[in-house]
């Protein structure tokens, strides 16, 4: 089987389980292959937590959950060093930041102290525990969860730490053919669990290095750094695309190429990804980014 069977094998198991939204879950398979994160937004019962343990099990990867409260420490996330029974050296106890896909549900509960304990692991996959610095497994990838309908007892995410994940994503209600369909299946977690894997760890890898190697024009290069120049002088927007939101959108859009059975990317991969890229990245004037960033990739000419 080529890579691109195995990645629409992956789709329609992913399928199995979780009905309705397929951009959703090529979102999130499309930060995997991208090396990057990812930040769900909905409401709770939505299947945000689903998404992550099935495709953990699909995949054959190590899976850990952090469900986030406000008393949470940066260790509780990280782990700790600890002298053990009859051990004359420190010993790592080691956090559930230590797995190849980790799920930081309702990240936007805990402190900001906490919350950028993962900032390092985000960025350079790695994390440093009293002065020692540990590797993180490969791949490794953050897949965060936060309800934008609870405002009490929150931390809203800073850009900083915003910044962090490739794509963010919105995650509403099924259609109701689909939610009728999840009533009749009776769809819950176990029914992930219970999935066979479709891959290996190496073959994971593999993938991802598939992706990175998905050609780029260099007119498409060009239109990439015209709309993230654009969103600078925009006059509704406040705060615009850093170099590293372009980056990440050349990433994402190859990921997207790939996902589509093509080794090369087009305008219309980069219009696809570019609500989820970059209105996280942007500080409108009138808090709804959105609505100037689709003003931007109208104007924006793209590339013939």
């Amino acid at each position: 089987m080529d890579m691109h069977a195995r990645i629409r094998d992956i789709i329609v198991r992913m399928h199995e389980v979780y009905l309705g939204q397929d951009e959703v879950l090529k979102c999130v398979l499309c930060a995997l292959l991208s090396g990057g994160h990812v930040l769900l937004e909905g409401v709770p019962g939505v299947g945000k937590t689903l998404i992550a343990i099935t495709l953990a099990k699909l995949l054959h990867l190590s899976f850990k959950r952090i469900q986030f409260t406000n008393d949470m420490l940066p260790s509780d996330v990280t782990g700790f060093h600890t002298f053990r029974s009859g051990s004359s050296s420190l010993d790592l106890v080691k956090g559930p930041v230590f797995a190849s896909i980790v799920l930081a549900d309702e990240i936007n509960r805990t402190s900001p102290k906490t919350q950028s304990a993962l900032l390092e692991a985000m960025e350079e996959s790695q994390v440093t525990i009293d002065g020692i610095t540990y590797a993180l497994p490969e791949p490794f990838m953050v897949i965060a969860t936060q309800n934008p309908a609870e405002v009490v007892g929150t931390f809203p995410l800073p850009e900083s730490q915003l910044d962090r994940f490739l794509l963010k994503v919105k995650v509403g209600y099924p259609p109701l053919e689909e939610e009728t369909e999840i009533l009749r299946k009776d769809i819950d977690h176990t029914d992930a669990l219970r999935l066979k894997e479709v891959m290996g760890h190496e073959d994971v890898l593999s993938l991802m290095r598939e992706t990175s190697a998905v050609k780029v024009h260099k007119d498409v290069l060009d239109y990439i750094a015209r709309v993230v120049r654009s969103t600078r002088a925009h006059p509704a927007i406040e705060l615009g695309v850093s170099p590293r939101g372009g980056l990440a959108l050349k990433r994402a859009s190859q990921a997207w190429a790939f996902i589509q059975g093509r080794d090369f990317v087009t305008p219309g991969d980069v219009l696809s990804m570019a609500p989820f890229v970059l209105e996280h990245r942007i500080i409108a004037k009138d808090g709804a980014p959105l609505g100037a960033l689709e003003t931007i990739l109208h104007e924006v000419t793209l590339p013939l």
